[in-house]
């Protein structure tokens, strides 16, 4: 099954999934590294992060090659460094981050 976004954006279940994001929970969260906020990815930047990884051209900050296509992130206040969100659980880890 598929949706269609506000912004034209053909969506799955997985991605609808990825909406639901509690944002008082977001608002708690800080980057672990600098303790800034953090923000919710928005789809666009998902959607191209997404493409890296199927190119085989997308690394986590501990170096690890990315295989799985992310559902969400959480982005710094900088808005150099994602958190990938598996599963609906924010993976806070400096080693897991992405560097954008």
């Amino acid at each position: 099954m598929h949706l269609r976004h506000w912004s034209g954006l053909k969506l799955s279940r997985h991605h609808f999934k990825r909406l639901m994001l509690d944002p008082e929970f977001v608002k708690i969260l800080v980057c672990p590294d600098n303790r800034t906020p953090v923000r919710e990815a928005s789809l666009e930047e998902i959607s191209d992060l997404n493409q890296k990884i199927e190119e085989g051209s997308l690394q986590n900050i501990g170096g690890r090659k990315i295989n799985d296509k992310l559902d969400a992130g959480l982005i710094r206040e900088a808005g150099d460094r994602l958190y990938p969100v598996r599963k609906n659980i924010p993976v806070m880890l400096i080693e897991e981050a992405i560097q954008l």
